[in-house]
């Protein structure tokens, strides 16, 4: 992809946990915000590097049934934290990602 002048945009490819490690230390005390779909955030997700998902949808994107991630999680399940309305068409809502034992970061 080309680069875009005066973007701090960086692009990687294989596992995530030493990019992860590179985007907290880039963040400081700020939140990491993942784009790139649900593949993306699942990765996170199976190395335990997720604590919160934030979704927004509307209307249109409930009609086919496709699921958001490529991957189930149940054990332990999302908690829904908050859901707002955001104009007149979408919603947010947000999720805590609880701590699995089966953690892989390590």
């Amino acid at each position: 992809m080309p680069a875009i002048e005066g973007a701090d945009i960086r692009f990687v490819q294989g596992d995530v946990l030493p990019v992860h490690q590179e985007m907290i230390a880039a963040a400081g005390n700020k939140n990491i915000w993942l784009v790139g779909g649900g593949d993306l955030v699942g990765q996170f997700y199976d190395r335990g590097l997720l604590d919160e998902v934030i979704v927004s949808i509307a209307s249109v994107t409930l009609g086919s049934g496709a699921p958001l991630l490529p991957r189930t999680i149940t054990t332990p399940p999302l908690r829904l934290l908050s859901a707002k309305v955001h104009g007149e068409a979408f919603a947010e809502l947000r999720y805590e990602v609880p701590v699995r034992a089966d953690d892989t970061t390590a």
